[in-house]
């Protein structure tokens, strides 16, 4: 479906929303078990504006999964030992092994991003990375790592909305800072730099995927099911276990539970008269 197209859709559904997402995630578990049976290294990259639904589809994507099989790096701001490596050295560091697959809550293109608009960076060194990002990611392609680029498209309005939302709920507070909001006052200048970083590195090789996140819910649905596109996938699912009875009164014969009044609790939350 076209972006033009998408835009035409109206907010889906919450029962839809809640009935599709859990096929989908069935799906990821699939796929999971498929990328570690096979040895598989992924890359998934998620990038856009601040609000645009980033975080909230990576919630969503390993809800259902292993840790230990499907990891987050969301890396802060570089240390000042970071400062003086290879710029990209800090983000190899996260790569995944045999098995594995990474996402990344914003990654290497921060240079082309936030740095270069936040003038955190030089312009020599900006250029650098333009010139040298798709060699990076060939080599990480020809590694035998499957990359795959997502870039959350939300328009000036829906992000004004959205953070204002955040900023009127104090659980939600915390994902609003200071740069954020310096980021919101140069709407153009990140347009600008996105256009910039999509012309140099959106290469036949690794190609950039654009979501229309106007709506979260339809974002969420629609990344994930682009993603599961992406990767054949076979369902390794095993067999449900058979569960032997227990045998409460073999093995465990002559056991006797300790005294709880020797064990420190955790009271039993009782909801308060509001």
């Amino acid at each position: 479906m076209s972006q033009g197209s998408a835009k035409g859709l109206g907010k889906l559904d919450k029962k839809v929303y809640a009935r599709e997402l859990a096929l989908l995630q069935l799906e990821l578990v699939k796929l999971q078990g498929w990328i570690k049976a096979q040895g598989l290294k992924v890359v998934v990259l998620f990038e856009g504006r601040d609000a645009a639904g980033k975080g909230s589809t990576i919630t969503r994507i390993t809800q259902p999964l292993n840790p230990r099989v499907c990891r987050v790096v969301a890396l802060g701001a570089p240390t000042e030992r970071e400062r003086t490596q290879w710029y990209f050295q800090r983000y190899v560091h996260h790569l995944p092994a045999a098995g594995e697959m990474v996402l990344f809550d914003r990654s290497w293109y921060n240079r082309a991003g936030v740095e270069r608009v936040m003038g955190f960076c030089t312009e020599a060194e900006y250029r650098e990375f333009l010139h040298a990002c798709p060699t990076f990611e060939r080599l990480l392609l020809d590694a035998g790592i499957i990359l795959i680029k997502y870039w959350f498209s939300v328009s000036a309005a829906e992000q004004e909305r959205r953070m204002r939302r955040r900023n009127e709920n104090p659980a939600k507070r915390w994902k609003l800072s200071p740069m954020d909001l310096e980021a919101r006052a140069r709407w153009v200048a990140y347009s600008k730099a996105k256009d910039a970083m999509f012309y140099h590195t959106d290469t036949k090789a690794s190609p950039w995927y654009v979501v229309n996140a106007e709506d979260k819910r339809r974002a969420h649905l629609s990344c994930i099911a682009h993603l599961l596109s992406l990767i054949p996938y076979e369902d390794l699912t095993p067999p449900p276990l058979e569960m032997p009875p227990r045998d409460l009164a073999g093995a465990d014969e002559g056991y006797e539970r300790p005294d709880k009044a020797h064990q420190t609790w955790v009271p039993d939350y009782v909801p308060p008269t509001r």
